[in-house]
């Protein structure tokens, strides 16, 4: 029976994935092992409960009939863990997160460590990314996302916003006149090739403006493109908080400070029947207002010193 319950369980995953391989990556198990526990449950019932294609699986009418029990047992076995031992002075468990990688240069990374030093027999794994990442297919407790909040069925938490900034090197804006921004044509311009290649600037007391914008160099990383700012290749539109240090040091300034980028929504999201919910809210009620102070602070930014 034990062998049952525990292949019971794979083979729910399997079918909430809709692949071998995904539900391995969720599981951390092989997907030798995987596929073994689903074949031994077909054999032990003597039915198919998958049909096999190189595209994706389907359940035969018997696999979905026996999908419906299967999540029914490990959903109460969840909670049940999951009321012992999320909401414990001690919780134990996995999480697994994904956050904006310029991340890894703040004071999260502090935040996440101070987590971890207070839960000890918590194992957290973080994957500081642009990519956007599927939580589910992924098998992800919660997400940091910045941007346009997606329409999905997932649970989502404002963070409040982040400020961006308008920068370049001295060195850059030398000898070029940039009072208003229709002046920004001329220069040169850092571009993330993820967002669109325009500038919206917004000033009190007027309408704003959309700056259309010809790339000199597009990258996939916001750090990318402040290094790339700091080296005088061109103006950059950053996140406020990667670049304070900077701006503090006058190793970058900022441009047309009456004219500011828009600033985007932040905001946590994880799925509405996370498999450790309880342990996923501590985590996400942990960093929700360091995340908020984050974002707010106006004090530079320490970075590591170069070697």
């Amino acid at each position: 029976m034990l062998e049952h319950l525990r292949a019971l369980a794979v083979f729910a995953r399997v079918a909430e994935l809709g692949s071998f391989r995904a539900a391995a990556r969720a599981l951390a198990l092989s997907p030798s092992v995987v596929s073994h526990h689903v074949s031994e449950l077909e054999r032990r019932l003597a039915l198919p409960l998958i049909h096999r294609s190189t595209r994706r699986l389907a359940l035969t009418p018997d696999g979905e009939r026996l999908l419906i029990a299967a999540r029914e047992m490990v959903d109460a076995a969840t909670r049940g863990i999951d009321a012992v031992s999320g909401r414990s002075a001690t919780p134990t468990g996995a999480l697994r997160l994904t956050v904006p990688a310029f991340l890894a240069e703040t004071a999260l990374t502090r935040d996440l460590a101070a987590f971890a030093t207070a839960h000890p027999g918590v194992t957290l794994t973080v994957s500081f990314t642009d990519q956007p990442r599927d939580l589910l297919r992924d098998g992800l407790d919660l997400a940091l996302r910045i941007g346009k909040r997606e329409d999905s069925s997932h649970k989502t938490r404002s963070l409040g916003e982040m400020r961006r900034a308008l920068v370049g090197a001295p060195r850059y804006l030398a000898g070029r006149t940039v009072r208003a921004p229709h002046d920004l044509a001329a220069c040169d311009h850092i571009v993330l090739s993820t967002r669109p290649a325009e500038l919206v600037l917004t000033s009190a007391g007027a309408r704003p403006v959309t700056i259309p914008l010809t790339p000199r160099v597009s990258v996939d990383s916001a750090a990318a493109m402040r290094e790339l700012a700091l080296a005088s290749t061109g103006l950059a539109t950053v996140p406020e908080v990667l670049v304070r240090a900077e701006l503090a040091r006058g190793r970058l300034v900022e441009v047309l400070p009456d004219w500011r980028p828009a600033a985007m929504p932040v905001y946590a999201i994880w799925p509405g029947n996370a498999q450790r919910a309880a342990l996923t809210l501590r985590l996400m009620e942990f960093m929700a207002p360091r995340v908020v102070a984050l974002f707010a602070d106006t004090a530079p930014e320490p970075r590591p010193r170069r070697r």
